[in-house]
């Protein structure tokens, strides 16, 4: 391989990442050019972790969408992402932590690293609530191809096609629910990991270079679909193949005027293990959740006296409880889950003056001070900084 000193010319596929601002809501806008850019490069980023900090002979726990928002990683679950090979064996373990969720996934593809994902990816998940580990108890999971003969404890299958495993901790309270710590390791023997040739390096770049443009080519039709088939301010439920099949989705594309506020509102299940709600630009990137409260869950819900749940979306703070702050936005994505629930209500969204938001809300809903909204980002902030996201 010729070895061109220009770094740019290996970066050169980025532009198609670019080229996708044409499946857009609007390409002429320089909004949605700068917000297009920024989120290149935020898949840019992580893409290192992908394909240089760990190999599946040597593999080790790397950060996924959460330090970048991009394309709507779940506020309240912490991913890590690891290379595996499906002809090897793996022992993960730790301490499960208390967190709500921890489950594997593996896969044959992950997306951003193929242009087409193969149907079917070599998909097998494992949820460690399913296996009867409790909650802060320590524990190791062995993940093979095929379950050893003789071999009694925790165990997990991986498509013999598998390349990549991710980590989800789906955590409700994150102030003081604690998040696992876990090890992974190849129990095959390998050789020492090696020093990366001029070639291989140059060749992973060029790889980097195509990550941006192959997952917006994934996930751009995800909320263009749902704005196409039923527009804005409606939603529309669905359950995916692959991760998570016991959650239902309830995605709708939002918009709205600066002097109005969206409402939604939905009856809870009888039996919700989990649910939770959020927003994403209209490019389908979580927005900023740190430091914005856009998005909420079952832990932290304030339920109207009717036992309904009712959401605002609007720029301001209106001064109600369970305020959806769109971060400046007003269009995007919405994005709920019902986790393993008795049923499936969908929500409803009605668009309102802002002037005449109480009109459209019970009698008895309660003012929100700026005092006590600022306490709830406190504590909001103080939380999600104590939760491993790099």
């Amino acid at each position: 391989m010729d070895i061109n000193p220009t770094l740019l010319s290996y970066l050169s596929d980025l532009e198609g990442a670019v080229a996708n601002l044409s499946d857009s809501w609007h390409p002429d806008d320089p909004a949605y050019q700068a917000d297009l850019y920024r989120q290149t490069l935020t898949s840019l980023s992580y893409s290192y972790f992908v394909y240089f900090h760990a190999t599946p002979e040597h593999p080790d726990w790397a950060p996924l969408w959460n330090p970048v928002f991009t394309l709507q990683p779940n506020p309240d679950d912490i991913y890590v992402q690891s290379p595996i090979r499906g002809d090897l064996s793996y022992r993960v373990s730790g301490n499960r932590g208390t967190c709500k969720i921890l489950s594997f996934t593996s896969q044959t593809a992950a997306s951003g690293t193929v242009d087409q994902m193969p149907r079917p990816n070599g998909h097998n998940e494992l949820d460690t609530n399913d296996l009867g580990i409790g909650l802060g108890e320590e524990f190791e999971i062995l993940f093979s191809a095929e379950r050893p003969a003789g071999y009694s404890g925790h165990w997990g299958r991986i498509d013999p096609t598998a390349t990549y495993m991710y980590l989800r901790y789906r955590s409700y309270d994150w102030l003081n629910e604690v998040d696992p710590q876990l090890s992974i390791e190849c129990l095959d023997p390998v050789p020492p990991k090696p020093r990366l040739t001029p070639e291989e390096i140059i060749e992973r770049i060029g790889e980097m270079a195509k990550f941006p443009r192959r997952k917006t080519d994934l996930y751009y039709p995800m909320q263009n679909g749902v704005k196409e088939r039923v527009g804005f301010n409606v939603f529309e439920p669905v359950r995916y193949p692959g991760a998570l099949v016991k959650q239902v989705y309830w995605p709708a594309c939002f918009q709205f005027d600066a002097d109005e506020a969206l409402i939604i509102e939905t009856e809870l299940p009888a039996h919700a293990p989990y649910w939770n709600i959020q927003l994403n630009d209209p490019l389908f990137n979580a927005l900023e959740y740190v430091y914005r409260l856009s998005s909420t869950n079952g832990h932290y819900a304030r339920l109207s006296s009717d036992g309904k749940y009712r959401a605002v979306i609007a720029l301001n703070d209106p001064g109600v409880p369970n305020w959806l702050d769109p971060a400046g936005y007003l269009e995007g994505g919405i994005y709920g889950r019902w986790y393993e629930c008795d049923s499936e209500p969908t929500p409803t969204i009605t668009r309102v003056r802002l002037a005449d938001l109480r009109d459209h809300l019970p009698p008895d809903t309660p003012h929100i001070s700026a005092e006590e909204r600022a306490e709830e980002l406190r504590l909001r902030v103080k939380a999600c900084q104590r939760r491993r996201r790099w």
